[in-house]
């Protein structure tokens, strides 16, 4: 037992890292090939993973390939360790531009870090040119002393981090069902309908180019949302005010006389979500991060839905403690649904997506974009 438990988690383990290096990297792989370069159950799954790494091999000659400078996470790491070395430096905001000197990479455009979260800046201030850079002109101690770039990069990430994190509430609305391919259609649908009608007809009625901006559509979909777990509420009540009526109080497996379109609202409305934040999220993060971090932009959000998993198992666990504390009543989240109250958890889906746009509403004003 021991030993198929060590092969499922291995198993796990290597299924983790290989989707991870796929996941973060396709996006931006493919986005490197759109640039020009003047402007710098079981076998089936086997055999489609085979056949797509072949595939990949087999085309490799004609790709676009970036070959990275340095490593992203030992930069920013290095960004951090510097800022607190060099923590008793003074800046003072009245200081001309060319009284400080800061460390550049030879190909960066960045004359200067930016004079937010300015703590940062301390990272990549020449003290002493003869002892902190070498002859070529790179930092001796890269641990003591970074690139423009790097603070930047850093900043970027901090930056969005506020924004990205109400992703993980989002996540916790979509749900799994054979019914799914109806949120799938109406993300297919929007997507297409947006593009290819609205854009194009707004901008003619008005007579210049006409868009949502990513932040209104990533607000829009945070409140759809909101609405589609408050159907989900209505749908599950309904359900079982008719269960209990028909005298299936005690039988959880039993039919009830109602259509399953009931959820259809559910699926439709998480399909318009996914159509508004999630599309908008992932140009979101593309676009504010530097080019260099474009393989983190593409991951964060499924390291967002990675974390709402978490979440909602610590919600579940916390709703099943403290509705069935006293023991003598029924959890929310009963094994008999006919018992239980899952229309209440859905309701407090609902509300803490409510509380999960106020804090984007406040993320967003409180945001400076990072270019």
């Amino acid at each position: 037992m021991t030993y198929q438990f060590m092969m499922l988690y291995a198993s796990f383990g290597l299924m983790s890292i290989g989707a991870g290096g796929i996941r973060a990297s396709s996006p931006a792989f493919g986005a490197d090939q759109l640039i020009n370069k003047e402007d710098n159950h079981k076998n089936a799954g086997i055999l489609r993973v085979t056949l797509a790494a072949i595939s990949f091999f087999l085309a490799s000659p004609f790709y676009v390939k970036l070959n990275p400078k340095t490593n992203l996470i030992i930069g920013l790491a290095q960004v951090v360790v510097a800022s607190y070395k060099n923590r008793h430096i003074k800046i003072s905001i009245s200081l001309a531009i060319d009284e400080i000197m800061y460390h550049r990479r030879k190909d960066s455009y960045l004359l200067m870090p930016s004079d937010k979260l300015r703590f940062l800046n301390k990272a990549c201030i020449i003290r002493n040119p003869e002892q902190d850079l070498t002859p070529d002109g790179k930092a001796s101690d890269p641990w003591s002393l970074c690139t423009i770039d790097q603070v930047e990069e850093l900043k970027a990430l901090i930056k969005v981090i506020p924004i990205w994190s109400t992703g993980i509430i989002f996540s916790l609305t979509i749900s799994a069902s054979s019914l799914s391919m109806f949120m799938m259609i109406t993300l297919v649908l929007w997507i297409a309908l947006y593009d290819r009608i609205i854009i194009p007809l707004a901008s003619k009625i008005r007579g210049k180019p006409t868009y949502l901006s990513m932040k209104l559509r990533m607000g829009i979909g945070l409140l759809f949302s909101v609405a589609s777990m408050a159907s989900w509420a209505i749908a599950e009540s309904k359900r079982r005010e008719l269960a209990i009526k028909e005298g299936f109080s005690d039988e959880p497996q039993a039919m009830v006389d109602m259509s399953v379109m009931w959820l259809l609202p559910h699926f439709v409305l998480t399909g318009l979500a996914e159509a508004f934040y999630t599309v908008a999220e992932n140009e979101f993060l593309y676009t504010e991060f530097p080019k260099s971090m474009s393989s983190i932009s593409s991951s964060l959000s499924g390291v967002g839905v990675s974390v709402a998993n978490l979440v909602a198992s610590i919600i579940l666990n916390g709703v099943d403690y403290f509705t069935n504390s006293r023991g003598s009543k029924e959890s929310w989240i009963a094994d008999n649904i006919n018992k239980g109250h899952y229309d209440y958890y859905f309701w407090l889906i609902s509300c803490l997506c409510v509380v999960n746009f106020l804090y984007y509403l406040a993320c967003i004003k409180a945001y400076v974009p990072c270019k």
